[in-house]
């Protein structure tokens, strides 16, 4: 964890109440109890105190914007379409501000303007490209929520993953680790490939700490569990299991394909691909000990559900045609088919057992990293 957390969230709980994001006094006092720097100081240790103050407040705005506009308000698609594109109108040109800004525009537009100071015209541009990616899936995710029926897993997993906002969390890593990574390795298809594994497992870990949540207070049924359970007409603890198991599989997918480029990965690279275990590793230690998340709501007792090995480490592709591609980056031959598992339950089904929970993941630890993102 970052040496600087309790500063860091004590900076930007005071700036988030300073922008007046939401009217309702439960609201920011929910808000308040978030520890928005502990998610930075856990998902970002080898941060530099500027660019980690700019992180710290993109949390909390994002954060508010979810309640707000998202999953637990009335949302449109129509509506969002249009609070989201002004939006990224004021993230694409923020000066001059405009007279009518919206409480999270402004916000917003003060972000992009601090994250200018730390960042080089082309990670502004990758940043600015990851919340258009965000708030398109806010639309997208919207969709969702007024369709009679949940979508099909294929279309969660697209839709999700852009929706959690973790591309421009994504982008932020090396202007928080004071490098710059080069477009030409960004655009390698592996590295690609383990870039939307980091959104997807952290918008699947979400959905695990979040569902109690959601369905308590908006009755909110728009997750990976709930989604099996209807797709494949699962019971509830059974869907959950095969989540779980899916989850696993690319988390396992992910180690193995981030130790199959390492040796072929240049300093800023290596920085990255450790930044990305830190988000995964830092979020599930952050979200077991986050109020917003315990149940009753309101407590912080810590939800410890590590196990020591994946309940599925199977190289084979899940059968998500969305994410099928990352499988076709790894050099197969490396790895035999290991699993405990008797069977594919992705493609056959199964006795139910008990619920396995996600293995535990390693973040940091690999060597090479330059000490410049330290």
């Amino acid at each position: 964890m970052h040496p600087s957390v309790r500063e860091i969230d004590r900076t930007s709980v005071d700036w988030m109440l300073q922008q007046q994001l939401d009217t309702s006094a439960h609201q920011r006092q929910r808000l308040a109890r978030c520890d928005f720097g502990g998610l930075t100081a856990r998902t970002m240790p080898y941060g530099q105190s500027g660019p980690l103050s700019a992180v710290a407040k993109l949390h909390a705005v994002l954060f508010s914007l979810d309640d707000a506009l998202c999953d637990e308000s009335t949302a449109t698609a129509h509506g969002l379409a249009h609070a989201t594109s002004r939006i990224m109108r004021v993230l694409e040109a923020p000066l001059p501000e405009w007279p009518d800004d919206s409480p999270h525009a402004a916000a917003l537009r003060t972000v992009r303007l601090e994250l200018a100071e730390h960042a080089t015209p082309g990670q502004l541009r990758r940043w600015t490209e990851g919340m258009r990616t965000y708030l398109s899936g806010l639309v997208w995710e919207a969709a969702c929520r007024r369709d009679r029926a949940l979508p099909s897993v294929n279309d969660y997993a697209a839709m999700w993953m852009r929706a959690i906002g973790m591309a421009p969390s994504t982008a932020l890593m090396d202007i928080a680790g004071g490098y710059e990574l080069d477009d030409r390795d960004l655009d390698r298809p592996e590295v690609r490939a383990l870039t939307e594994m980091t959104w997807t497992l952290v918008a699947w870990d979400n959905d695990f700490y979040s569902r109690n949540k959601e369905i308590q207070r908006a009755g909110d049924n728009l997750n990976l569990i709930d989604v099996l359970a209807q797709e494949r007409g699962f019971e509830p603890a059974r869907a959950q299991e095969e989540a779980m198991a899916m989850r696993d599989r690319v988390m396992t997918l992910f180690l193995r394909l981030r130790e199959q480029i390492w040796p072929r990965a240049g300093v800023e690279l290596r920085c990255y691909l450790v930044a990305l275990g830190h988000f995964i590793r830092g979020h599930l230690d952050w979200a077991s000990r986050c109020a917003r998340y315990q149940d009753p709501y309101g407590t912080a007792t810590a939800v410890e559900w590590w196990k020591p090995a994946p309940s599925d480490d199977s190289p084979d592709p899940l059968p998500v045609p969305a994410i099928a591609w990352w499988w076709d980056q790894l050099d197969t031959g490396r790895y035999r088919r290991s699993s405990s598992r008797l069977s594919d339950p992705h493609h056959e089904r199964r006795e139910a057992g008990g619920s396995a929970p996600p293995a535990r993941t390693g973040g940091a630890g690999m060597a090479g990293c330059s000490a410049r993102s330290g």
